[in-house]
C-alpha cells in the first residue's frame, strides 16, 4: 500500500490577506462577534483613541485573545503569546497584533472587574437571542483550587506555636551573642547571628500581624499566599481554594450568573445566587431548584417569600433515611396550644428559645420518662425527653412536602442534566481545575471568562456560527444591542421588573 509524504520545501502560495486564513463557518469568528458587540464602557474599560503617550494595545483585541484562548483551555500569558505566533485562529483574531506575555498578564491583572462583568452581558445576548427563559433556574457549586499552597494556610494554633518556637531561637541567638561579644569579639560569626537575629524578629513581626487579623475578622484561618481564598475539603483532599457557583437556566442550559465564595460549603448561597441571577435576567424566576447542600432553611425561606417555588430537598430526604421511632416526626405537634405529644400521650411544653432560631420543648415532668417502657430507647437522660425545633419549622415541612410532587421530582431530575454539564465542560475540556489569579476578584473574574465560553459554545451548538454572528448583528443593526439594554438597565434598578417587549414569551420544557 502506498504512503502519503509531505514536502518541506514545496513552494505554496499564503492567502494574501489574514482575512483569508480562516473560513467563514470557523468558530473564532462567532468569538471574534460577541466581544464586538460588548459594551467596554459598561464593562469598565476604557476606549479612547486619542489619549496621550506610548500606543497600547486594542483592549477589544485583549479581551478577544482571552475569551478565544479560555475556550479552548489556553489560560496562561505566556501560550497565549505562543499561539499568536503559531495559530491560525489566534491569528485571524488578534489580526497579526503579538502582545508579549507581560502585556497579557498586566492587562489580566488590572481589568479584573471589566472581565468579571462579561458574563452578565453575555446572559442578557441569550435573553435577546431568545435562548433564556428565566422560569426556572438551577444552582450548583465545584470546589476549585487557588493560585496558593495550602502549607501557607495560618490559623491561631499555628501561630501560637511558632511564636514560641521563635521567641526560643532569639533567645538562644540572644545568648549566643552575648558568649561571642564577650570571647570573640569582632569576629563573623557575630555578625552572622545578628543578622540571624534580625531575620527572627521580622518573623515574629509577620506571624504577629497574622494574629491580629485573625482576631479582627474573626477568621479560622489566613493564608499569607492568597489571603481571599480558604481550606477547601473535596474527594481530592484539603487544599486552599474556593467554592464557585453558578445559576443555569433550564431552557437550553445557559449559565445566566457565577459567583466565586471563600466557604467550604454551599448552605448560605442560596438567596444571594438566585437574587444576582435575577436582576441579570431582569425578572423573577418561576421556580429556583438545587440539591441538599443549599437546605437552609432560612435561605430558601428568603427566596419563598417572594413567591418563587423553590424545590431542594432537606438531607433527610436526599439521604432517603426514613425517621426512627421516636424522631420528632412520630411525635403530634398541637399548633394552637405549641406543644408536643409523644407517642405515649405525654405532654412537651415550649421551654426557651436557642440562639434565636431553635424552639425547646421539654417534658411536663421527668417521671413520665424514668418510668415509661421506652426509656433508653426514646431518651436516656434523667431529665426526660426534650425537642428542639425550629422557628420557621413550618416553612421546612412544606419545602419538604413541595420536594415531593410529581411535578418538582420533574423538575428534580433535570438538575444533573442542566446545572452540572457546565462543571464538566469547564473543570475537563476548559482545564479550570486551579485559578490562575489570586483574590477573590481574579477569581471571579475567570469564572467569568470560561461561563461566558461555555455559553458561547453552547450558542455555537444551537444556532452555528453563521446563525449566532447573523443574530448578533441582527440586533446591534436594529439599535438592541443586548450591551446596555435600557430594560435590563432599568431591571437593575427596579429590582427584578423590566417591560414585557424585552423578554419572548417562551414555553417551559417540562
Amino acid at each position: 500500500m502506498a504512503y502519503r509524504y509531505g514536502n518541506r520545501e514545496q513552494i505554496e502560495l499564503f492567502p494574501a490577506s489574514i482575512e483569508d486564513y480562516v473560513s467563514s463557518d470557523d468558530p473564532v469568528r462567532a468569538y471574534d462577534a460577541f466581544v464586538e458587540a460588548l459594551d467596554f464602557n459598561e464593562l469598565g474599560i476604557e476606549l479612547d483613541e486619542n489619549q496621550a503617550g506610548n500606543p497600547e494595545y486594542d483592549p477589544r483585541a485583549m479581551v478577544k485573545l482571552l475569551t478565544f484562548g479560555y475556550s479552548y483551555g489556553t489560560r496562561s500569558s505566556r501560550k497565549l503569546e505562543r499561539a499568536e505566533y503559531h495559530n491560525i485562529a489566534f491569528i485571524w483574531l488578534m489580526s497579526g497584533l503579538k502582545p508579549d506575555h507581560k502585556t497579557i498578564a498586566e492587562f489580566r491583572r488590572k481589568n479584573k472587574p471589566a472581565l468579571k462583568n462579561i458574563l452578565k452581558q453575555c446572559a442578557r445576548l441569550c435573553i435577546e437571542l431568545d435562548l433564556a427563559a428565566g422560569n426556572t433556574l438551577f444552582i450548583d457549586g465545584t470546589k476549585i483550587r487557588a493560585n496558593a499552597s495550602i502549607k501557607n494556610a495560618w490559623t491561631k494554633e499555628k501561630c501560637e506555636k511558632y511564636l514560641k518556637h521563635i521567641d526560643q531561637h532569639i533567645e538562644s541567638i540572644l545568648s549566643e551573642c552575648d558568649a561571642v561579644d564577650d570571647e570573640e569579639e569582632n569576629q563573623e560569626s557575630l555578625v552572622k547571628m545578628k543578622a540571624s537575629l534580625k531575620e527572627k524578629e521580622i518573623l515574629k513581626m509577620e506571624v504577629q500581624k497574622i494574629m491580629k487579623e485573625l482576631k479582627e475578622h474573626d477568621k479560622k484561618a489566613i493564608n499569607t499566599q492568597d489571603p481571599d481564598c480558604a481550606r477547601i475539603n473535596s474527594i481530592q483532599g484539603s487544599h486552599a481554594g474556593y467554592n464557585a457557583q453558578i445559576t443555569v437556566d433550564e431552557k437550553h442550559g445557559l449559565i445566566v450568573h457565577t459567583d466565586v465564595v471563600s466557604e467550604n460549603n454551599d448552605t448560605n448561597q442560596f438567596a444571594n445566587q438566585i437574587n444576582e441571577a435575577n436582576k441579570t435576567l431582569g425578572k423573577k424566576c418561576d421556580t429556583a431548584c438545587a440539591d441538599s447542600g443549599y437546605s437552609s432553611t432560612d435561605e430558601l425561606e428568603k427566596i419563598d417569600s417572594q413567591d418563587i417555588k423553590v424545590i431542594v430537598p432537606s438531607q433527610r430526604q436526599a439521604s432517603k433515611k426514613e425517621p426512627g421511632t421516636f424522631d420528632k416526626e412520630h411525635f403530634q405537634y398541637d399548633s394552637i396550644k405549641d406543644y408536643y405529644a409523644c407517642p405515649e400521650g405525654h405532654i412537651l411544653r415550649y421551654s426557651h428559645t436557642e440562639s434565636s432560631k431553635t424552639k425547646v420543648y421539654l417534658i411536663s415532668k421527668k417521671s413520665f420518662c424514668t418510668e415509661c417502657q421506652y426509656f433508653g430507647k426514646c431518651t436516656k437522660s434523667r431529665r426526660g425527653r426534650t425537642i428542639r425545633t425550629l422557628l420557621n419549622d413550618r416553612v421546612r415541612k412544606r419545602l419538604e412536602a413541595q420536594y415531593e410532587q410529581a411535578e418538582s421530582q420533574a423538575i428534580y431530575n433535570l438538575r444533573k442534566q442542566k446545572v452540572e454539564l457546565p462543571f464538566g465542560h469547564i473543570k475537563r475540556n476548559l482545564k479550570l481545575d486551579a485559578f490562575l489569579l489570586r483574590g477573590i476578584d481574579g477569581a471571579k473574574s475567570e469564572m467569568s471568562l470560561v461561563s461566558s465560553c461555555f455559553n458561547i459554545a453552547r450558542m455555537i451548538t444551537i444556532l452555528g456560527v453563521k446563525g449566532l454572528i447573523q443574530e448578533i448583528r441582527a440586533l446591534r443593526t436594529a439599535g438592541n444591542s443586548f450591551i446596555f439594554l435600557k430594560t435590563a438597565r432599568t431591571a437593575l434598578n427596579s429590582l427584578f421588573y423590566v417591560k414585557e417587549r424585552s423578554f419572548r414569551p417562551c414555553q417551559a420544557v417540562l
